[in-house]
């Protein structure tokens, strides 16, 4: 069992992942990149960023229990988006095909348990990463570390579309004087 510490620690200082998580949601907000707070020991929330969600995101994977399998979260938000949205997808051995994984994910997390189900899949993966002596994002392997980056991703995304996101927009009446 990992603390909530070490998987603090893990997302700390890193290189990736404002990169990886928040340029995919610059379609909503220019302002992706992070910075690190090292007095603070977080992401610096900044007007018209997800820098806040960030941090609430590695929080909520802090303190989530580890799940026992982290692929059966996934699982249940793929077999909803096949269930519920008729998409034609099936699950080919271990793996999901007929459409991009991250958007099965995406689509299939509209559902009443949609975020905890990526919020446990998101936990199991670093919690895997810290038992494979992965003890840092930058640090993962690159398939692993793009699946996490990209359920943290939709995790932000979710939080905007439900209205619980931290994203704070600044004065965009001072943007019209330049």
């Amino acid at each position: 069992m990992h603390t909530s510490d070490q998987i603090r620690d893990f997302f700390a200082r890193s290189d990736l992942l404002d990169r990886m998580t928040l340029r995919p949601l610059s379609h909503i907000t220019l302002n992706w990149e992070a910075i690190w707070d090292p007095e603070k020991r977080q992401y610096e929330p900044e007007d018209d960023s997800f820098a806040a969600d960030l941090n609430a995101v590695i929080d909520l994977l802090a303190t989530c229990e580890r799940p026992a399998r982290y692929h059966d979260h996934e699982d249940t938000l793929a077999e909803r988006t096949l269930r519920e949205l008729k998409w034609p997808i099936q699950k080919k051995g271990g793996r999901w095909t007929g459409a991009d994984y991250q958007v099965i994910l995406e689509q299939g997390a509209f559902s009443d348990l949609g975020q905890e189900n990526l919020i446990a899949a998101a936990a199991g993966r670093v919690h895997a990463a810290l038992d494979f002596g992965q003890y840092h994002f930058d640090d993962m392997e690159e398939g692993h570390c793009n699946m996490l980056a990209g359920l943290i991703t939709i995790i932000i995304f979710h939080r905007d579309c439900d209205g619980s996101a931290l994203r704070v927009v600044g004065n965009t009446a001072a943007i019209g004087e330049l």
